[in-house]
């Protein structure tokens, strides 16, 4: 980034890499140029880019405890802070996932405040564009991003109440997060959202006034997010950077509100274009969404490697195991098949309880699946990449993407088209791996169409 281009308009950090690729299109589309690290970029790697407006991390506080997160977040906020952004964004799930215990909302919230020291912690968990509403605190969220699903209160959507590390019982997300923090929260209801601007202004003034620490805001309409960009807009200044929580909504919020006023210029991306040879997708999802797309896609002809978790009982079997999969995966390409190799066709699949008895056994944590499905999937794909003609690659699951990147040696990604909404086709920059310059596709458990791979395969 030289010294001669627009400074940073906005970093942020996400707690899971596929979150993170949702908050990179949300800026690429409003023509924000937006580069997604793995870690905190060095100055030598910003220099690779040309007038950057945003930056951001994948990071993984997502399956991580309080005690973790909490050392990991003041290494990386203290970081973005030297690269001195306007607007400084945790990045969280649209469907708020976390816990007093895992990936807490509450300590990433504390941590930023006081390494930021804005007066108030603005959150904003709608994102309409994914199928998420915030009204009078309570989340609803459809069921599946880029499809049209039901919509359901968060603690009955079904797939959400049954997570299998985060389950979520709780829609008000004042209550939600009041398990996890301390601090005063606010809200800034739809009523009031739909007020004039200024009057919006002054309502969150005397919230703050009053001892709000969080102050929390309900939108439906992509009208309300823009209105809502122009207020955090306002809080930023030139000595310290805004500190903001929430979805992608905070993004888009944001660059609606500078487009609007002529801070960034409308960027074209193409669209989807057919895959010219096998495409590899490593699924770590126990989602029913992505188990329907698994469904859906081996109908159409994908060849799937299941992976068992006894790969977790010793060193020795995982090795061998790997090692299986890789060369099915080789043998499925030579025949010019699509590939799926899953963890879990869903929440009902019977490895489930099988992975449980297997960690226990030996002596691991629930807590650990994310690592170790991850790194597993990731080396895996890593070893067909080395010695077969892929050139693009699907990365399902939340939990496991940001460990399944790291160990394909996956340094940034930046948004070269679009797909489902929250899931852009992405370069990847991988020096050092056979990775480094293929087509990554990074997506959550509830994101897409019943024929997401299918799609990913043929473009359409």
């Amino acid at each position: 980034m030289k010294d001669s281009d627009s400074s940073l308009l906005i970093a942020f950090y996400g707690d899971d890499f596929t979150g993170s690729t949702d908050a990179l299109e949300s800026l690429s589309l409003a023509g924000i140029r937006t580069v997604l690290f793995i870690d905190p970029p060095t100055e030598s790697q910003l220099a690779k880019y040309d007038r950057l407006q945003a930056i951001g991390v994948a990071g993984m506080t997502r399956s991580m405890r309080p005690e973790q997160m909490e050392d990991t977040l003041q290494e990386a906020y203290a970081k973005l802070l030297e690269l001195k952004p306007r607007h400084v964004h945790y990045k969280v799930c649209s469907t708020f996932d976390s816990s007093p215990a895992i990936g807490s909302i509450g300590k990433a919230i504390e941590t930023g405040a006081k390494i930021f020291k804005s007066s108030f912690v603005p959150l904003l968990v709608a994102a309409p564009t994914l199928g998420r509403y915030c009204v009078f605190g309570n989340l609803f969220a459809r069921m599946g991003i880029g499809s049209n699903g039901t919509i359901h209160r968060l603690d009955r959507h079904p797939s959400m109440m049954n997570h299998p590390t985060t389950p979520s019982d709780e829609s008000d997300l004042r209550l939600h997060l009041q398990k996890q923090t301390d601090k005063e929260i606010a809200l800034v209801d739809i009523l009031q959202i739909e007020r004039p601007a200024e009057e919006t202004k002054v309502v969150v003034e005397r919230l703050v006034e009053n001892g709000a620490e969080i102050v929390l805001f309900d939108a439906i309409y992509d009208s309300q997010i823009e209105r809502i960009g122009g207020i955090l807009d306002a809080q930023a200044n030139k000595k310290a950077p805004l500190f903001s929580v929430g979805s992608s909504g905070v993004g888009a919020a944001l660059a609606s509100f500078w487009k609007e006023n002529g801070l960034t210029a409308s960027r074209k991306l193409q669209g989807l274009t057919r895959s010219d040879s096998p495409i590899l997708v490593i699924s770590g999802s126990c989602s029913p969404v992505t188990g329907a797309q698994i469904k859906a896609a081996l109908s159409a002809g994908f060849a799937e490697i299941p992976v068992d978790p006894e790969a977790f009982e010793s060193s020795e079997r995982n090795s061998s195991l790997k090692s299986e999969y890789v060369n099915t995966a080789l043998k499925h390409i030579e025949e010019g098949k699509n590939i799926i190799i899953h963890t879990s066709r869903g929440a009902e699949d019977e490895r489930l309880g099988r992975a449980r008895e297997v960690f226990e056994s030996g002596g691991l944590n629930q807590s650990d699946s994310a690592y170790l499905y991850g790194t597993l999937l990731g080396q895996i794909a890593r070893e067909v990449a080395a010695k077969a003609k892929i050139e693009r690659v699907v990365i399902a699951g939340g939990d496991t993407s940001s460990y399944a990147a790291r160990a394909m040696g996956v340094e940034a990604v930046e948004m070269i088209a679009t797909f489902a909404p929250g899931a852009p086709l992405c370069l990847a920059r991988a020096p050092g791996s056979p990775l480094d310059g293929l087509e990554l596709n990074f997506k959550g458990g509830q994101v897409g169409r019943v024929d997401y791979f299918i799609t990913a395969s043929t473009g359409k």
